[in-house]
């Protein structure tokens, strides 16, 4: 269970998605005590804006929603792993978070990302300058509790092993299918049990000049 002073929770959801998309994943963690659970829709949602651009709208997002000061706890799923990443580590969120968990998230590129030439899509390729960009400092979520769900199911996330960024903990889940890791009952188990693990001291962000 939640404890009484839980973060409250920003999820992010993937290309042609909206925050419907964590419906089941929401009702299963209030019913486990979250109280307040946030999820935006980005827009577009197709891949037709670069993923820095969607990160800016978390931003704002944030700011007016959870507040400029309120420490909060972030999930992105799919594509919303990599605009929560950019958010993290560009952005100044990592100031903000002390749980951060992504789920079938692309970071080290999909080949599905061939099958557009829009920005987004562009951007989650294997070996793009986007992705290279952000895992050549990714060590520093390592100053979070960081969390990485896969599944070797997974045929929108090609190969299914991009999703171990290498940091953090990282765990496989036997969903079948790519939309399933936010239904299926050991991930809904495995995403409550990284939102309620211990925080690091202070974040360590401070001491670190983040």
């Amino acid at each position: 269970m939640a404890s009484s002073t839980q973060n409250p929770l920003l999820l992010v959801h993937g290309i042609h998605d909206t925050g419907r998309k964590f419906e089941p994943l929401a009702h299963y963690l209030r019913e486990q005590g979250w109280s307040s659970i946030h999820c935006p829709d980005l827009k577009p949602n197709n891949g037709n804006a670069g993923l820095e651009e969607l990160a800016e709208q978390l931003v704002v997002y944030v700011d007016t929603h959870i507040g400029d000061s309120q420490p909060f706890d972030l999930l992105g799923f799919s594509m919303g792993g990599i605009v929560s990443r950019y958010y993290v580590q560009r952005l100044g969120g990592i100031r903000r978070i002390q749980r951060f968990v992504t789920v079938s998230a692309p970071h080290n590129g999909t080949w599905m990302g061939y099958g557009k030439f829009n920005p987004g899509c562009i951007q989650m390729r294997p070996h793009s300058k986007f992705l290279e960009d952000l895992n050549q400092d990714a060590g520093q979520l390592e100053t979070v509790v960081f969390t990485s769900l896969w599944t070797p199911y997974d045929l929108m996330i090609i190969p299914a092993y991009s999703s171990d960024l290498g940091v953090g903990e990282t765990i496989s889940v036997p969903a079948l299918t790519h939309p399933g890791m936010l239904k299926h009952p050991k991930s809904l188990a495995a995403i409550a049990a990284a939102l309620s693990k211990p925080t690091h001291p202070e974040n360590f962000i401070n001491s670190l000049g983040l």
